[in-house]
């Protein structure tokens, strides 16, 4: 069995399962009385960016599987993977030609991990059952040359870099490039292409609001680098240290200077705008927060959406973008948000093709007083 055989994910299925999401959004949100959804498509193959595999062995003989949705107990091997991108498809076959009579490396080898980029970067993780020693080290840099990107191998207890953990990115956006550091491990979003609709969206729709922004769980800065230059100032916060180390990054690489990055929970940004905590974090980095002019706040959080007490936090805020990859737990913010805001703009991304899964992108701005 291929990965091309499962059900549903066929190229010419796309656009019916698309037109599927559109419609289910639009009757889900239709009590809101939003404006027309803005539909922006994925490509229909070697869109994902990011793939895990097991790796199956029999004798002498090792090869990729996946699992049936929702049966982790029935595998098939995969020989190509269509949602990949072009360059995870290649480094699948590269990589199994050149350990399949390397036993140092193929033992007890059981997943690997490939996260590439639109602009053309991969790192290779390759996960074992066992303890890591010299002899791997040795036979994986040259692998590594023979693949010609960085390679890392782990083990419990043990991460073994290389070179680097990490991918450059460079999305261009409005025809302007941004660049991006994504680290092994974390966060960073599956299908490039919709990404980069999604943030030309995000520009577009805070196009004019000047002032000052405020971004709940940033991750990277993939949203607050690419929308920096469309306010005064940028205050973004993440509790990752990993997430925060790599945004540190992409704010030097993309030479912003009215961008900084808080490591502070959505919770602990509340207690500190309110006053109720005072935080070494922001001291250090001289964060005055009553100097701010924060007219916009974005959030981008789990699936679990926005707690009760962040969404009064949030509805603070003249202008909100909420980004969502939960259309359940968004409709449940919205009936909180919407008594003080409308809905200005509404859009569907299409992050996850031939799944259920849908990304929302909502602009919602105060209601005028009476």
């Amino acid at each position: 069995m291929t990965e091309n055989s499962l059900p549903g994910a066929e190229p010419a299925t796309y656009e019916p399962q698309l037109r599927e999401k559109e419609t289910r959004l639009s009757r889900m949100f239709a009590e809101f009385s939003p404006p027309l959804l803005e539909v922006y498509s994925s490509p229909a193959s070697h869109y994902r960016l990011r793939a895990e595999f097991r790796l199956w062995h029999e004798g002498e003989r090792c090869f990729y599987v996946m699992f049936e949705p929702g049966n982790r107990s029935k595998a098939f091997e995969v020989d190509s993977f269509p949602t990949g991108s072009e360059l995870i498809n290649q480094l699948m076959k590269n990589l199994l030609i050149r350990i399949q009579d390397q036993p140092v490396l193929r033992r007890r080898l059981f997943q690997v991990e490939f996260l590439t980029t639109l602009s053309g970067d991969a790192l290779i993780t390759l996960i074992y059952h066992r303890k890591l020693e010299q002899d791997w080290e040795d036979a994986a840099r040259q692998l590594q040359t023979e693949l010609g990107f960085p390679v890392i191998g782990r083990s419990k207890k043990q991460k073994i870099v290389l070179e680097r953990d990490y991918v450059n990115e460079t999305l261009t956006i409005d025809g302007k490039p941004f660049s991006y550091r994504q680290i092994e491990g974390s966060f960073t979003q599956p299908n490039g292409e919709v990404n980069r609709k999604m943030l030309s969206w995000a520009r577009a729709a805070v196009d004019g609001i000047g002032g000052d922004l405020v971004e709940l769980y940033c991750g990277n800065g993939n949203f607050s680098v690419a929308l920096a230059e469309k306010f005064d100032r940028v205050l973004a916060t993440e509790i990752s240290k990993t997430s925060v180390n790599a945004a540190q990054v992409n704010i030097a690489d993309n030479g912003l200077e009215n961008l900084v990055i808080a490591r502070l929970s959505a919770e602990e940004f509340v207690q500190a705008l309110r006053g109720e905590r005072e935080f070494t974090r922001l001291k250090e980095k001289n964060i005055d927060l009553s100097s701010y002019d924060f007219r916009t706040v974005l959030v981008d959080p789990p699936r679990a959406g926005l707690d009760d007490e962040s969404v009064q936090q949030v509805s603070a805020y003249d202008n909100i973008v909420y980004i969502s990859c939960n259309p359940d737990t968004l409709h449940a913010n919205l009936q909180v948000l919407t008594r003080t805001h409308e809905i200005t703009r509404l859009a569907l991304f299409d992050q996850f093709p031939y799944t259920h899964h849908v990304e929302t992108g909502v602009l919602l701005k105060r209601r005028p007083t009476a």
